[in-house]
């Protein structure tokens, strides 16, 4: 059975935050701390370790204890070059990943998806909420997957293609169905920001 002790965390920071202007998003100040506060508290009692993947601001990401992990490929080409780094640093059989920007990411999202990877015997499992509105969406950064898909995932990146899903596609996986919306709300513009802070206090 897969517990926490197999699990490594990898939280993603290595994006540009364009719709924030640029600022390095994980520190954002959400509730009077950084966001990947938030993430980390969440992931951590979930996980035997955490590595962060950011491209900048690596001193005050590194101040939290956790190694830091630049991408190998340049560019910022998206969480792919996170999941490849974290999958190359990972020394448990799973991987599970996360934004920095999801502050009410759910406390049984290892579970849930440990789960489903073990009782179906996949690769790869992603997340998918369920809206207010009965839609479902699905929340592709947000993973679990065995930690020796290195080759797979280098492979996908040396043609040239981004696209986590079709990265998905050529795996044994599936996905978990989260009840909750506001479990993956992120956090893309300042309004959304302040929208989330309402919704916790």
């Amino acid at each position: 059975m897969i517990t926490s002790e197999h699990i490594t965390g990898l939280i993603l920071a290595g994006g540009r935050a364009q719709r924030m202007g640029g600022i390095d998003k994980g520190l954002i100040p959400f509730h009077g701390k950084a966001l990947i506060e938030s993430a980390i508290s969440r992931l951590k009692p979930q996980v035997s370790t955490i590595l962060i993947n950011a491209n900048r601001s690596i001193t005050k990401y590194s101040h939290y204890g956790y190694p830091v992990l630049m991408d190998e490929t340049p560019d910022f080409s998206g969480p792919l070059a996170g999941f490849s780094v974290g999958l190359k640093h990972c020394k448990t059989p799973y991987l599970l990943t996360s934004p920095c920007d999801s502050p009410l990411l759910p406390t049984d999202l290892a579970e849930k998806m440990a789960s489903e990877l073990e009782g179906n015997h996949l690769e790869l499992v992603f997340a998918s909420s369920k809206e207010n509105d009965g839609k479902i969406w699905s929340q592709p950064v947000f993973c679990l997957m065995r930690s020796d898909l290195q080759d797979s995932l280098n492979s996908f990146l040396s043609k040239g293609d981004l696209k986590i899903d079709r990265w998905f596609k050529e795996l044994r996986s599936s996905s978990v169905l989260f009840e909750n919306s506001q479990a993956f709300a992120n956090v893309n513009t300042p309004e959304e920001l302040s929208a989330l802070e309402k919704v916790l206090s």
